[in-house]
């Protein structure tokens, strides 16, 4: 079968999709208001009948956006209209398997092997399909088996599709993805092997087709690391204009911007992405809230308390705590519940406030994300020894571990580790309140250890506070600025422009009677929080410190 070319922004009137007054705030969501789905272009022909190819495509833009229950429903569609299609039936299975976010529920395991099961009984008709088949058979037919290895089944199977069809640019993205998923999947390689690969692999194909969602969302991926991120920059800035359409895509490019203290343009990107993420779920699921709108707001959150715009941050906590219901109760959901109330206090340095956080609200099955509910309890912990409550701190840290216990004993993959680094946080802080002194010190090199051997999950934005930022707090505190500054900077060179960390590296530095230094810090932080509220009175103060002026 020849090759069709699909733009999914020619046929997306034929869907309908971006219905006029999808959203209820017209100035909020115009970019939404009467404009046709634009999801990106995809060139994948299949052997399937010939009225399957058009939605088929718009099935697999969606997988590429992760847009993955859209893209269930959409193969699923093609399925029931066209039984026999085998790849119909493997969209349904690729849209169960999100290798960038982790493993999948059991739920989605028994759904994606029974997709898979009708993909071999459908029968692909050409080697080609049947080699997608088989690749993603690889990951759901062992579910015993762990995660990790069926990741890496699935990506030789998909280095086997890409060898065989060099000039199958889907299968070469597919193998790109494959390989970002091992590798979140895998201990820290310090080189990133796996994702130099993709990366190299997904430039490859750019200059081909450069309005490709899959290219430039898996370049973001690949690049999303201190030392690499500026090699996705260019895809970062296209990414959102390739497929509007996606809450995803909005937010996506975040993560680089993130990575490069580019605030306003952070602000802009999650603005669009919850916008788009409320306009659909307005639609699809009338009274919910979409995870992938409350995903956005932690990303909101967190640029807004760096420019010191603590109102706009307060009115994003508000949007949080109004949430009465999810269209889906998924680890992005549970991570901005918990992070957002913490990042208001912790960020701020309002240790009252962090002590009395709770792990709201009641009606969300934390249990089910340990992780998670351990962000409040961390806030609680590090509130409550800064504040004085010794035995308040005593009881969050012995929750941490307890969470921590979890973790490990349900094999969620990644998260034990972060747990670990705010039980040590949290330990060295109530260790700091009750005099050992040394155990304080001892416990935070620990942490800042651990953290460091890590990257942070995608899904958030950086840690709530990072631990070369506590760190340097603890040795302020024991009257070591000299040491506490490198701390800070430690922190700055892999998380630039953060606020905490610029104001209390001006701290240090004075105390350390490197005033230059101050200088330079502030002038920073200055042009950082050029849009700031005035809600930040240590603004004044810092600018009173860089100037000589105790």
């Amino acid at each position: 079968m020849p090759a069709t070319r699909l733009s999914l922004g020619a046929f997306a009137l034929v869907f309908a999709v971006a219905a006029p007054g999808a959203a209820a705030d017209e100035k909020d969501h115009q970019h939404q208001h009467a404009r046709p789905e634009k999801l990106g272009t995809i060139t994948f022909p299949i052997s399937c009948a010939p009225g399957s190819q058009a939605p088929f495509a718009r099935g697999v833009a969606l997988l590429h956006s992760f847009w993955y229950a859209e893209a269930e429903k959409a193969f699923a569609a093609v399925a029931a209209a066209d039984p026999g299609c085998a790849m119909a039936h493997w969209g349904v299975a690729m849209s169960l398997y999100h290798p960038i976010w982790g493993p999948s529920t059991p739920a989605e395991m028994a759904r994606g092997r029974a997709a898979v099961e009708k993909a071999v009984a459908a029968g692909a008709r050409t080697d080609r399909e049947k080699g997608y088949v088989a690749a993603i058979e690889s990951f759901f037919k062992d579910a015993e088996v762990d995660h990790r290895s069926r990741a890496d089944a699935h990506e030789k199977a998909m280095e086997g599709v890409h060898r065989q069809h060099p000039d199958d640019r889907e299968a070469a993205i597919f193998y790109a993805l494959a390989l970002l998923g091992t590798a979140y999947a895998s201990p820290v390689d310090s080189t990133y092997a796996k994702q130099k690969e993709a990366g190299q692999i997904l430039n490859q194909v750019l200059p081909q087709q450069t309005d490709h969602p899959g290219v430039a969302h898996y370049l973001i991926h690949s690049f999303d690391y201190p030392q690499l991120a500026s090699l996705a920059l260019p895809a970062a800035r296209s990414y959102s204009k390739i497929a509007e359409s996606s809450p995803h895509a909005l937010h996506m490019p975040s993560h680089i911007f993130v990575r490069l203290g580019l605030w306003d343009d952070s602000v802009r990107a999650n603005e669009d992405s919850a916008a788009a993420a409320l306009a659909h779920v307005r639609k699809s699921d009338p009274g919910a809230t979409a995870f992938d709108e409350l995903h956005a707001l932690d990303y909101l959150a967190y640029a807004f308390l760096q420019q010191g715009r603590d109102e706009k941050a307060r009115e994003i906590l508000e949007r949080v705590r109004a949430v009465v219901r999810l269209d889906n109760e998924q680890f992005a959901a549970a991570y901005a519940l918990a992070a957002v109330p913490a990042r208001l206090a912790l960020e701020r340095g309002r240790w009252a406030d962090a002590s009395a956080l709770e792990v709201t609200p009641a009606w969300f099955p934390w249990a089910k994300f340990p992780f998670a509910e351990a962000i409040t309890h961390h806030a609680r912990a590090i509130g409550a020894a800064r504040s004085g409550d010794a035995p308040r701190a005593r009881e969050a840290v012995a929750r941490l571990g307890a969470l921590h216990r979890a973790a490990v004993d349900a094999k969620i993959g990644y998260w034990p580790d972060p747990i670990e680094i705010q039980r040590r946080e949290a330990a060295a802080w109530l260790a700091m309140a009750e005099g050992r002194k040394d155990e304080a010190v001892s416990l935070m090199k620990e942490a800042v250890a651990l953290e460091e051997s890590i990257e942070k999950h995608p899904v958030t934005p950086g840690p709530v506070l990072p631990a070369r930022e506590l760190e340097g707090d603890l040795l302020m505190a024991l009257g070591r600025p000299a040491e506490a500054l490198a701390a800070y900077e430690a922190s700055l060179a892999v998380a630039p422009n953060r606020f905490y960390a610029l104001g209390a590296a001006v701290r240090a530095a004075d105390a350390a009677g490197r005033r230059d230094t101050a200088r330079a810090h502030f002038a920073t932080l200055e042009k950082v929080t050029a849009r700031a509220d005035g809600s930040r009175a240590e603004l004044g103060k810092l600018k009173a410190i860089a100037a000589g002026r105790k």
